[in-house]
Formats: C-alpha cells, structure tokens, sequence
C-alpha cells in the first residue's frame, strides 16, 4: 500500500544563517537537511526558506520556532507552498491526476530535489505578489500621466525602484530560480525528477515573466523620474526669468525715480 507524505515550505525571511543549524543531526548538505521531530526532515536554504517533510502541527511549529532565530528580515506573513507525496515503487515518478507528487521512495537526495523546486515556487509566489501591488500604484502614477497631470515627486518612485531591485538581485542573486541543482549534473534519475518538478510548479516561465515585469517597471519610473526632473527644470527657468523681469522693473523703477521733470 503506498503511504502518503506532507510537504510544507515555508518562506521566513530575506536569509537564514545555517552554521548553528550544521551542528544538529545533519543528515545531508548542499542543501542541509536536517531530522525534524520524531520521523520527518526539513532541508534549509540559506536565502529563507524552510521544508518540512513529514511533521505534525505541532512538530512544525516548534521546528519553525527554532529556526526562526536564525533569519534575518523575517517576513510578516511568511510564504507558504504546500503539496503530498505518495510513496509507491510501482508507479513512474510523477505529479498524478489528483496533483500528489508519486516518488519510488524517501530517500535524501529525492527530498532534496522536492525541498528544491517547492524553495523556489514559495519565493517566486511571494515576490509576484510584491510585484503585483507594485503595479497596482505605478498604475495610479500612469493615469496620471494619462490625464496629462504632471507628477510633484520622485521621491516614492525611488522607492519602488530600490524594492524592485532588490526583488531581482534576491531571486536572479541568491534563488537562482532557473539553475538546476548541483545534485542533478551526475544523476540521470534525479535530473529527470527535477525537471518534472520545475515544469510543474513552471519555475522558469514565472521567473521570466517576473523579470519582464521588473523590466516594465523601471521603464515606466525612468519615465516618471524625466517628467519630474523636467518639471523642476522648467521651474527653476521660471525663477531665472521671474528674477530678470524683477531686475528689469526695479532698473526702470529707478530710472523714473530719477528721471528729470519736464
């Protein structure tokens, strides 16, 4: 009978700092897997993400407690990415009808590439919701433009290019979404496990189109920054012509001043 598996992945923070993690019952590296309550595992990436196989309510909310320590810039609502496994020997390696992932058996390394794609789907859902609301008010900023209203501020626009810089150094940097893990280069089986696994949660053509929207976004706040740095340069024009016309009437003011009766 084959015998089912909970997968959780959970996106806590900007990174965690595993050294103190490498000190407890490591089953394997690259990346570190460790034992997790009394029969499960959880692999932990260093850029956030936490995946626990096999663990009870209860077992993960201590395991997340634990680690917890260990982020930096935790996130306030953390990303979750959930899926089964179903263990059965006699099947092919596959997502099935009912969206369970069929794996011939638990070993480390299937865990691993499992714990990869889930890693990477959890940050790419977190972060394309980032975008999303992103969007949401450069689409304000573009009706204003649309209604030939011209913007007072740059300074909220460099604000949104520094978040969307700091979502594509994140993802393209430290995720490295569309590399395939070192595991795979020397493993037949394990390179085909991954790939259903990454066309699956479609890994690549997110990661593309999130980049193409980050690309989008800094056209259009390079084009809000012109109109504003225009608009301040067409006003400092104005302060120069202002002071030359105040010049002007103050020499003429003067001329009359002292001009002689007739």
């Amino acid at each position: 009978m084959a015998a089912h598996l909970s997968v959780r992945a959970w996106f806590l923070g900007a990174r965690i700092d595993i050294r103190e993690l490498e000190r407890t019952q490591v089953l394997a590296l690259a990346p570190l897997t460790i034992a997790a309550g009394k029969q499960g595992w959880a692999v932990v990436f260093r850029f956030g993400v936490v995946v626990l196989f096999g663990l009870s309510a209860v077992e993960e909310a201590e395991t997340l407690s634990g680690i917890s320590g260990f982020v930096t810039g935790m996130l306030d609502e953390p990303e979750l990415e959930a899926t089964e496994i179903v263990i059965d020997a006699g099947q092919p390696e596959q997502i099935n009808a009912e969206g369970r992932l069929v794996l011939a058996n638990t070993g480390v390394a299937r865990l691993q590439m499992v714990a990869q794609a889930l890693a990477k789907s959890a940050v790419l859902s977190h972060y394309e919701k980032a975008v999303a609301s992103t969007f949401e008010r450069f689409e304000r900023l573009v009706e204003q433009l649309r209604q030939g209203l011209t913007p007072r501020r740059g300074r909220d626009v460099l604000n949104e290019i520094g978040k969307a810089l700091s979502i594509l150094t994140r993802t393209v940097g430290r995720v490295e979404i569309t590399e395939k893990p070192e595991l795979t280069w020397d493993d037949p089986g394990l390179d085909r496990l991954y790939q259903r696994l990454a066309v699956e949660y479609e890994l690549h053509d997110r990661d593309l189109a999130l980049s193409r929207k980050l690309d989008l976004l800094w056209r259009i706040a390079e084009t809000y920054l012109d109109l504003v740095n225009n608009r301040q340069g067409h006003r400092v024009e104005w302060y120069i012509v202002a002071l030359i016309v105040i010049e002007i009437v103050l020499t003429l003011l003067d001329k009359l001043h002292f001009w002689p009766a007739g």
